[in-house]
């Protein structure tokens, strides 16, 4: 099974292709006020034209109204949602769409109030989307469990290999990264994309030994 890249907080459609063409499976586009990363609808329409058909359209969302959603959605051609707030089970479960959950951390309680959803596993308490690294092996028991989880929260091109062998045998369904591959004024840097993609890359591969004794 490959590790699904999301690479988050595209704000430019240039940025979005150099995503893709470096090999990311999924593009976020962020839709919080307040975030530095906010897009407007028409911004981001141009950006999912873009990469339409080439990487899952992810719009990030946190406790927004199901009308503010909705207003998106006409404008953009999302493939899933991410719902980054407090969102109950029941307002999850109300969209359409594929959704990602994100908890913090490895909170065993929250996962279990999500059946079903995918979870993206971020800094426990430092909150979401500040780039702050963890100690991402705390996630090996869910991902034992049977839980689809992404990492999130500080990883970048120098860690992201770690993070992954942190779960032992198993891998995670995905790992997510903004701040990690971004230049300045929250650009994304195509040489830092292209690192984290590699460095996911050979952390999924089997050892050489493994190989060789086949």
């Amino acid at each position: 099974m490959n590790v699904r890249i999301k690479i988050c907080g595209i704000i430019h459609p240039d940025d979005a292709e150099l995503a893709v063409a470096a090999g990311a499976d999924l593009v976020g586009l962020n839709f919080v006020p307040g975030s530095p990363r906010c897009l407007d609808p028409k911004v981001a329409a141009t950006i999912a034209e873009c990469v339409a058909g080439r990487a899952e359209l992810v719009g990030v969302f946190q406790n927004a109204e199901p009308e503010e959603i909705e207003r998106v959605l006409r404008r953009v051609d999302l493939d899933r949602l991410q719902f980054h707030g407090e969102e109950t089970e029941e307002e999850v479960e109300a969209v359409d769409l594929p959704v990602i959950k994100a908890i913090r951390g490895a909170d065993v309680e929250a996962a279990e109030g999500y059946p079903g959803t995918m979870l993206l596993l971020d800094h426990p308490s430092g909150g979401g989307g500040r780039g702050e690294a963890w100690d991402w092996s705390e996630a090996a028991p869910l991902v034992e469990s049977g839980f689809d989880l992404i990492l999130a929260g500080g990883l970048n091109p120098e860690n992201v290999s770690g993070a992954i062998a942190a779960l032992g045998d198993l891998l995670p369904w995905g790992v997510d990264v903004a701040s990690g591959v971004e230049g300045a004024e929250h650009r994304k840097d195509a040489e830092k994309i292209a690192k984290f993609v590699a460095a996911v890359r050979a952390a999924e591969a089997p050892p050489a030994e493994e190989e060789a004794s086949k």
